[in-house]
């Protein structure tokens, strides 16, 4: 998942299929999430909160079908924003398919194995502004987090700050030590995100071309559990 940070990164929830997320719009998605993926590290034991409030007047809720048609809106009015990082943007979901792909998300978090969660605001009741995710799809003892804003809120700190609090409540889950950002290159506004949070650049691999904006190479950011004092 290609991450729309202030574009997407990763594949956080979208609604549509999951993808790895030219030049990078701010707020695009690092591997942004879409349809729950598999996990090949197995079901994690436990589950994150439903509710993260952070700091900055912004709440992460636990993908539900009551705000199904409030994400449909959202990823309809930032196809353009997303497209160039997220496979799952190339044409625009229905509202049945984002019904759909949202009680598949519950399903895949009451298995343990993808927790996705909308972005809102606390002046802005209702709206969702992007979707941010924990997926287990990258081995054991570790979770991706994948995200998009849309581009009405690129360039105030959400990203960061949602990104902040997800890697917190990764960290808080019983055998998780490491958690990855992956971003293509060229999403120079993900990879920020990663760097601000205290995340190393870990490696670079090659990566097919699934989106527009893509290079065919993906950066895997890493951040691992600090042992306990």
């Amino acid at each position: 998942m290609n991450h729309v940070m202030p574009p997407p990164c990763g594949a956080a929830s979208g609604s549509l299929p999951p993808s790895a997320p030219g030049a990078p719009a701010p707020g695009v998605p690092a591997s942004a999430p879409g349809a729950p993926t598999s996990a090949p590290g197995g079901p994690t034991p436990g589950r994150p909160p439903e509710l993260l409030r952070p700091a900055g007047g912004i709440t992460l809720s636990r993908r539900s079908p009551d705000r199904s048609l409030a994400l449909n809106a959202a990823v309809r009015a930032n196809l353009d924003h997303l497209r160039p990082w997220l496979e799952w943007a190339a044409e625009a979901p229905t509202v049945a398919r984002t019904a759909e792909l949202t009680e598949a998300g519950m399903a895949a978090w009451d298995a343990g194995t993808d927790f996705i969660y909308l972005v809102g605001l606390d002046a802005e009741p209702g709206r969702v502004i992007g979707s941010f995710g924990l997926h287990r799809r990258i081995g054991p003892g570790a979770l991706e987090i994948g995200y998009w804003v849309g581009t009405d809120h690129v360039g105030r700190g959400i990203a960061t700050t949602a990104a902040r609090a997800l890697t917190g409540a990764a960290f808080a889950l019983p055998g998780i030590d490491r958690v990855e950002i992956h971003c293509d290159p060229a999403n120079t506004a993900s990879a920020a995100v990663a760097r601000r949070l205290g995340f190393r650049l870990d490696r670079t691999v090659d990566a097919p071309v699934r989106a527009p904006g893509e290079t065919g190479r993906k950066q895997i950011w890493v951040q691992e559990r600090r042992p306990t004092p």
